[in-house]
């Protein structure tokens, strides 16, 4: 297991996802830290400076793009990417035509393709 030394913050109210996404990016050499719902995510985000962003979009308190605006009013550089399994195209092409964030449907991809989606967001920065 070699050490990459980029913090990756996991923003996700579902603990068992949460989990294994943190298992297997741990095993790839990253540092995470874990948020359980939007509100967290700003704070551990701000305490953290995080290089990635994971987040899911529906959680309590806060949902992922109000969480993410908040977050781009103090760090407008680090990448977030949604995981999300909504698929209604009116509600990700506000994601698509923002600047720095992209999104996964959960459902659609299998850990080994964030992981991947991962390494190489980081290794482009």
């Amino acid at each position: 297991m070699t050490k990459i030394n980029k913090k990756i913050l996991i923003v996700e109210d579902d603990e068992d996802f949460s989990f294994i996404l943190e298992k297997r990016l741990t095993i790839e050499g990253f540092f995470v830290v874990i948020a359980k719902d939007g509100e967290d995510g700003v704070l551990v985000s701000e305490k953290e400076k995080p290089d990635l962003i994971f987040s899911d979009m529906l959680m309590p308190k806060m949902d992922g793009m109000a969480m993410a605006k908040k977050i781009r009013e103090t760090n407008t550089k680090v990448p977030i990417i949604f995981l999300t399994n909504i698929k209604d195209v009116s509600y990700t092409e506000n994601i698509k035509k923002s600047d720095n964030f992209e999104y996964l449907i959960k459902s659609d991809t299998r850990i080994n393709e964030i992981v991947e989606k991962a390494k190489s967001k980081l290794e482009a920065s």
